[in-house]
């Protein structure tokens, strides 16, 4: 026995390294007709990482003090060796999560991933996603740039609107009566504390809900229900290491390709990912021009904008500002179809997830334009095709006709 082997043993025998491998990936068996859809959940978790890593370094030269804080981030872009580069990762990562994020989501809607066994899969990747919005929303608070100021002026003035409490609620969440040096010191911690632990147990829950039931496939079919009498291996399934390990690593270099190209070419993305607005110091006394979230907020706040205030308060566009995002939890629950895939569905579903997609992208682009009454009308448009894609969904997958669903993967 070599001495490497005998190292194992030892660990082995005090802590389950080979059977946690195994478990996790050299004998987790993942169909064998995975697409490129399913790059997204691997190269979510790649952001992740690059987040934290970054997120560590910006911290050991940024203060947060409203005194100091825009100037650190300018110091940092300036001064620190690679300074800039490290700031723009993290920037350019924080938009990238959403892409991979919103790709990964739109997968789970095409293929029905949300459906038994993997309701909780799909639960946990929805409080992924709602841990990920705060940790966003905190974020863009630390550079203290004017539209990181009165971004978050906005955003918290909408808890405000909450009957009873709201007042006493907006005020709790800032630390003060105004957005102040209160307000981002809280924002710091939760931002690079609190919520970081919540991200990453979520996304290791996520992952063992995954492991126990099995990855779905673009065909919907289950694996594990065809198995070799002898080694009970699924017949339609390859251990996910090497096979899936190397295929992701082409997807790892075709987003570190595009990464890297927004990076050193543009990082602001012409002031989608990061706003002109934001390289000008906070001033409590001067509001810019537009207020407007970044691109990966503004769906849901065009939802807000859409609905009318009810007696001078802004509560029922809070409310379905929430609801949007609710309803994504009853999914798993709402879909009545025979089929997962939308290999098998039929034209009804198609045209309604096409519809959602269309709403989903229009209420994104009227989020980042200025109200005004025709762009409202749209809004409100497209808000509804949003809510009935969901509120629908138990009559219209139902009698959707079908085409039956194979019994073994087709590739």
């Amino acid at each position: 026995m070599s001495a490497l082997q005998k190292m194992m043993g030892w660990i082995d025998d005090r802590f389950p390294l080979t059977a946690t491998y195994k478990a996790h990936l050299s004998e987790y068996y993942a169909p064998k007709n995975f697409n490129f859809w399913y790059f997204f959940g691997s190269l979510a978790l790649l952001v992740l990482v690059i987040q934290i890593v970054t997120g560590i370094f910006l911290t050991m030269n940024y203060k947060p003090d409203a005194e100091l804080a825009f100037t650190s981030v300018e110091y940092i872009m300036r001064d620190v060796d690679w300074g800039w580069l490290i700031r723009y990762m993290h920037s350019t990562g924080a938009s990238m999560f959403f892409v991979v994020v919103y790709l990964h989501m739109f997968r789970g809607l095409m293929y029905g991933s949300y459906r038994k066994p993997r309701e909780l899969i799909w639960i946990f990747g929805v409080l992924i996603y709602l841990a990920l919005m705060a940790e966003a929303f905190l974020g863009y608070l630390l550079p203290w740039g004017q539209m990181s100021f009165w971004g978050a002026q906005v955003i918290v003035n909408l808890f405000a609107a909450v009957p009873f409490i709201g007042e006493d609620l907006s005020i709790w969440i800032r630390g003060d009566y105004v957005i102040s040096d209160a307000t981002l010191n809280r924002f710091f911690a939760f931002h690079v504390i609190a919520l970081p632990l919540v991200l990453i147990a979520l996304v290791a829950v996520h992952l063992v809900a995954l492991h126990e039931v099995g990855s779905n496939n673009p065909d919907g079919v289950e694996i594990k229900k065809h198995k070799d009498p002898v080694t009970h291996i699924p017949l339609d399934g390859i251990p996910f290491h090497p096979y899936y390990t190397v295929k992701d690593i082409v997807g790892v270099i075709v987003f570190l390709m595009v990464f890297s190209a927004i990076l050193f070419f543009a990082p602001e993305m012409g002031g989608y990912f990061l706003e002109a607005a934001n390289f000008v110091p906070a001033d409590p006394l001067k509001t810019p021009e537009h207020i407007a979230p970044l691109w990966y907020f503004t769906p849901f706040y065009a939802i807000l904008r859409a609905v009318p205030p009810l007696f001078g308060s802004q509560f029922p566009g809070v409310v379905a500002m929430g609801l949007s995002i609710v309803l994504m939890f009853f999914l798993p629950w709402l879909d009545r179809s025979k089929v997962k895939s939308i290999r098998y569905r039929g034209p009804i579903y198609k045209i309604m997830l096409a519809l959602f997609i269309v709403s989903f992208i229009g209420l994104g682009y009227l989020g980042l334009l200025p109200s005004t009454p025709v762009a409202t009308i749209f809004a409100q448009v497209f808000s509804v095709i949003y809510f009935l894609f969901f509120l629908l969904m138990p009559w219209y997958t139902s009698i959707d006709k079908t085409k039956p669903e194979p019994e073994r993967v087709t590739g």
